[in-house]
């Protein structure tokens, strides 16, 4: 795979906000019950979506592991 295959592969997946911390970061339990530091995206923050504890979310993985960016709230 060359580096823009690996950049423009998105893994998609739902998850449980477990806790809210601050700057719109957020601990995510994934499907596969592993913990996951997530981030608000970018319209989320432009148009104030509100982001709960409890709140079902669906995230974008970072190809490289360690973050997610929440794009949707369910």
């Amino acid at each position: 795979m060359t580096g823009d295959e690996t950049k423009n592969s998105k893994i998609e997946t739902s998850g449980l906000v477990v806790e809210a911390l601050p700057d719109a970061l957020f601990k995510v339990e994934l499907q596969d019950k592993s913990v996951i530091l997530a981030y608000l995206a970018g319209k989320m923050r432009i148009n104030h979506i509100r982001i709960l504890v409890g709140d079902k979310v669906r995230l974008i993985l970072d190809p490289y592991g360690g973050k997610g960016r929440i794009t949707r709230r369910l």
